[in-house]
């Protein structure tokens, strides 16, 4: 079986014309396609806004899969073909040479949680690339310098022991040494945490802290805690510490949402599908993302999924939201998706690959049978975190017997990672017609699997090549960022090689896929999760214009080099959002990272850094307890008896 090198696209193709080498939309087409055809008939007289041209541009349309120049006109892809488009455009016409650039259209993570990542990015210090433990170790050492009082250092996910060349995690005795006033947390993965000791004091962890349910704090033979923090097997211990740390300011979440999305644009996405999360309760939480939307600020198109906030009163925020709020409101930059990842907390089957699989509670089925009632019958798409096919099975019997009942008929619903899913399982999701978003998790935590599971269980996990030949929907994406990292290109090169970011081989030929259809998996099949296929994920007539020219050639480099590449200039709507080098003076200003002391102002992001910032005061939110109203002598996690902190 050789590896996968076609994938199914689940895109309805406009009907097209060719004109010499030039493809145009004819005029029997409706919706987007139709306005681009009366963009073009007007670009006759007019000319387009936009004419890129000498490149090398990947369209994904199989009948055309490359062409040299393309031409935009209000946002939309107009024409596609060779350097003749020239011709169409007129004086107010901008004409960008591509130096021979390879243009592919603008990546879409299904499943990233960038609306609370772009709340914290000022604030965290990102060992995401990082080489070696003594450079994360140095860039830790001068962020503990410059983080003024009460701030933290946060190192938060993206990050793997196996991609340092010492190939081991740091010690407590390393992070107290560079780091022995300023309070240090680090997260690693969903499995630990590790605490300087300035970070144990703020949170008041001594020897009489008992260990929270589920999770541990390791002592020392006194007793007494050493600074790491284990989940035993649930996570709650470490998001609850996390969720102690101050602060960003409203001002400061908004310039570090827009750095965050400038980030992304630097790595050439484009599109984002928001999974909810933790800590992340709608509407407060979503208000700086609201702003940004208004104001016309987005560099990013999101799609965002509501996440249940209240253990036990799920089945209540559903119905709320049902009522005040309507899937697909909003516009292109910025609309609800659906619900989801989380549906009830019964039914987090988290993972953390060093510990056993956890056994979800007998009422899962009862408490999701009821909002899956509810949302299908009010037409609510719908996403479900599942990383095990044990849990998997219970929640496909919980959807068949909903469908029996009120039928799912078409309604678009997905499983989100997957990891263990078996070929039956396979069937019964491609049989009520739901898709899986699959994310480069395994990349990161490949090898704790395989030691847990075997190398056997680990070729397929997930299963992604079998779930493409079966004609399933599928969409790439990075699960960032308390676990992966966001950038897509470590995915991608994930799905191509097969190989961890530690460089261990995962998988055989026969679960890799070839460049092109792993391209897809990050274009076409994640426009399908939003309801937005046909729209973008390909560059031709009538779909959006969002695309990102490459530093290298995707399609030829070494296999090593994909996970190097970053885009050199991204264009969302035909509108340049980010550009280096020859395209460095098309780049739109961004103001100054706040505050000063933010390791991103010194690290940058992949492959650098971010901190914290004010207010030591947090809300849960899911629970309605503020920390100001918590005991004095409560533990950590009173009040916190949940897993609303993990996803």
């Amino acid at each position: 079986m050789k590896r996968i090198s076609t994938v199914r696209t689940y895109l309805p193709v406009p009907r097209q014309g060719v004109e010499g080498r030039r493809t145009v939309l004819q005029p029997q087409v409706t919706g987007a396609s139709s306005r681009a055809t009366l963009r073009a008939r007007r670009e006759e007289m007019n000319g387009p806004d936009v004419i890129l041209h000498n490149g090398a541009i990947t369209t994904l349309e199989q009948n055309n899969p490359q062409v040299s120049a393309i031409a935009i006109s209000d946002g939309l892809v107009t024409a596609t073909g060779g350097e003749e488009l020239l011709a169409s455009a007129d004086q107010k016409t901008q004409q960008i040479d591509l130096k021979g650039r390879r243009v592919i259209p603008g990546l879409n993570d299904s499943h990233l949680h960038v609306i609370r990542g772009g709340l914290n990015f000022n604030m965290e210090l990102r060992w995401d690339g990082v080489p070696s433990l003594a450079d994360a170790l140095q860039m830790l050492k001068e962020q503990a310098r410059r983080t003024p009082p009460p701030q933290w250092v946060r190192v938060i996910g993206g990050w793997t022991e196996f991609q340092f060349a010492e190939r081991r995690m740091p010690t407590l005795e390393q992070i107290n040494e560079v780091a022995p006033d300023t309070p240090v947390f680090i997260l690693h993965l969903y499995d630990r945490a590790i605490l300087n000791g300035a970070a144990l004091r703020v949170l008041g962890y001594d020897r009489n802290t008992p260990n929270p349910p589920a999770g541990e704090i390791q002592r020392d033979k006194a007793g007494n805690p050493t600074g790491l923090l284990i989940a035993r097997p649930n996570a709650m211990i470490l998001y609850a510490s996390l969720a102690k740390g101050p602060k960003l300011s409203f001002d400061d979440q908004i310039n570090s949402t827009r750095h965050f999305m400038r980030e992304l644009n630097r790595l050439g996405l484009t599109s984002v599908i928001d999974a909810g999360g933790g800590f992340q309760n709608y509407p407060d939480d979503y208000k700086v993302i609201g702003q940004l939307a208004s104001n016309r600020e987005m560099t990013l198109r999101i799609a965002y999924n509501l996440f249940t906030q209240h253990p036990k009163g799920e089945l209540e925020d559903f119905t709320n939201w049902v009522r005040t709020a309507t899937p697909g409101q909003g516009d292109d930059f910025y609309r609800l998706n659906g619900a989801g990842e989380m549906l009830v907390f019964s039914a987090a089957d988290f993972e953390d690959f060093l510990e056993p699989r956890p056994d979800l509670p007998p009422e899962l089925e009862s408490e999701l049978s009821k909002v899956v009632g509810l949302l299908v019958a009010n037409r609510w798409p719908f996403r479900l975190h599942a990383t095990y096919d044990e849990s998997i099975s219970r929640f496909l019997d919980v959807f068949e017997k909903v469908d029996r009942e009120i039928p799912f008929n078409g309604l678009r619903w997905f499983f989100d990672h997957a990891e263990t899913v078996t070929p039956h399982n396979l069937e019964r999701i491609r049989a009520l017609g739901g898709g899986i978003a699959i994310q480069d998790r395994m990349a990161f935590q490949g090898e704790y699997f395989r030691e847990r599971y075997g190398r056997n269980a680990a070729e397929h996990s997930p299963p992604f090549a079998r779930m493409l030949e079966m004609g399933i929907p599928v969409g790439a994406g990075t699960d960032a960022t308390r676990v992966a990292s966001y950038n897509p290109w470590v995915s991608l090169y994930w799905l191509v090689t097969g190989k961890t970011v530690g460089g261990m081989q995962l998988y055989p030929e026969e679960n890799r896929l070839d460049r092109l259809a792993a391209l897809r998996l990050y274009t076409v099949g994640s426009s399908w999760f939003s309801g937005e296929d046909g729209k973008k994920g390909m560059l031709v007539p009538g779909q959006l214009a969002d695309l990102a020219a490459l530093s290298s050639d995707y399609l030829t480099v070494p296999e090593a080099d994909i996970k190097r590449i970053e885009s050199v200039l991204t264009m969302v709507g035909g509108k340049v959002v980010h550009g280096r080098e020859e395209f460095s003076n098309l780049a739109p200003p961004l103001p100054p990272v706040s505050p000063d002391w933010s390791p991103v102002a010194s690290y940058g992001g992949y492959h650098s850094a971010t901190a914290t910032a004010s207010s030591m005061k947090s809300d849960c939110g899911c629970h309605r307890r503020t920390t100001a109203s918590i005991p004095k002598q409560a533990p950590l996690w009173y009040g916190l008896g949940c897993d609303c902190f993990a996803f």
